[in-house]
């Protein structure tokens, strides 16, 4: 964990831009100096909001991924090269942030989260960043999250649209938009595609949400879903009310099984 102590010059000249942000200054470092954010996906959405969040100072950065570097990753990931093809994501991506950062604490969980592990990997966390790129994920991050009480930060991207969201208690879950999986799987990146810049821009705004939540400065996605079109940049918000029936939220969980979103996008 970082220690920003009295603030040596060398911290002074790193984080310079943020201590002259009055919703940040030297006591909103302090607090991203203290906090712990868990990174679940470390595809589009996730390599783009771990780098962030490392080179903003948060101190303990959680990378949970059990997929390996692919060639077709490279457009959208640029946190990995041609030469780490074949390797796992969460061993690449630790070893760019130490470099970037080398004070963040940088813990991998080279695994999918699943019922069985995911209330492990999520424990002791301040805020969960929802990157993954399977969608039965969704549901299994989402549960875990409520029954933790941890502010989850949704995005979403896919073809030309991102979407961004904070689900927190008292505002609403994933299951609040989509209590059950659907039967039938839906279109994904890999068959609709994505263009290659959008998975960094929703990354990036996910690493704020996470930002504000820590230092609380105010503003974050609570109860709003944030909706982008790259092609025209038309930004509208989605306001989301908590479902008193949600089977995660409104009275405990029922099924934490896997499935697809209904209308919303996928980071892939």
């Amino acid at each position: 964990m970082i220690d920003l102590g009295t603030f040596a010059d060398t911290r002074i000249r790193r984080y310079q831009r943020h201590l002259l942000l009055p919703e940040i200054g030297p006591a909103g470092q302090e607090k991203l100096a203290r906090a712990r954010v868990l990174v679940v996906g470390v595809g589009g959405l996730g390599s783009a909001a771990c780098q962030y969040l490392a080179s903003s100072g948060v101190g303990t950065v959680g990378l949970a991924d059990g997929d390996i570097v692919e060639i077709s990753n490279l457009p959208r990931q640029v946190l990995y090269t041609q030469a780490d093809l074949g390797r796992l994501k969460t061993e690449v991506a630790a070893g760019h942030l130490v470099v970037q950062n080398p004070e963040v604490d940088v813990l991998q969980y080279p695994e999918f989260v699943t019922p069985a592990n995911v209330a492990e990997i999520i424990a002791g966390y301040d805020v969960v960043i929802d990157g993954t790129d399977r969608l039965d994920a969704r549901y299994v991050l989402n549960d875990a999250a409520v029954r933790a009480g941890i502010p989850l930060v949704h995005g979403s991207v896919m073809r030309f649209t991102g979407q961004v969201t904070v689900f927190a208690p008292g505002h609403g879950c994933y299951r609040c938009l989509y209590p059950t999986p659907p039967e039938d799987d839906l279109p994904t990146c890999a068959d609709l595609g994505v263009i290659s810049p959008l998975p960094g821009i929703i990354g990036a705004m996910q690493a704020i949400e996470a930002m504000k939540i820590i230092t609380g400065m105010g503003g974050a996605l609570f109860g709003r879903m944030l909706v982008v079109d790259a092609r025209t940049w038309v930004t509208y918000a989605v306001k989301i009310d908590p479902r008193p029936d949600c089977p995660a939220c409104g009275g405990g969980v029922e099924d934490t099984g896997g499935g697809v979103e209904q209308d919303s996008a996928q980071e892939e």
